[in-house]
């Protein structure tokens, strides 16, 4: 596999893109919530599958012992989520690895909307 390549470079383009026309649109101030929902109405305009707010068991040997709720995986590839936050931390990037873990996915895209400007940062498993 070629490391220098970027994972699915065009879902990430539409779904980079779709989220700033939604920030544009909704502008800064509103709850992770309404990006969200927006995001789903903006990815289904171009054809995108998807899976909002899927529930996903966390297994140890075998028996359930927890649910992961993603707020979005698109085209059955990549986990989106949206947040409004000052700055991405740790910690949102150790739930993206684990959201990757459980769901076998190798892609996460944090979306910030906190600002005039969206910010993003990719997690890749």
């Amino acid at each position: 596999m070629d490391t220098d390549k970027i994972l699915y470079p065009d879902l990430t383009e539409t779904i980079i893109g779709s989220a700033m026309k939604v920030l544009n649109t909704l502008k800064p101030g509103l709850n992770e919530k309404a990006y969200e929902n927006g995001l789903v109405i903006e990815l289904q305009k171009h054809n995108r599958c998807i899976e909002q707010q899927k529930r996903h068991d966390v297994l140890y040997e075998g028996q359930t012992i927890d649910t992961l709720v993603p707020d979005l995986i698109v085209d059955e590839l990549v986990i989106v989520d949206p947040k409004v936050v000052e700055e991405f931390t740790s910690t949102h990037i150790a739930q993206m690895i684990g959201y990757l873990s459980i769901t076998k996915l190798r892609l996460a895209l944090l979306l910030n909307f906190k600002y005039a400007d969206l910010r993003w940062k990719r997690v890749i498993r």
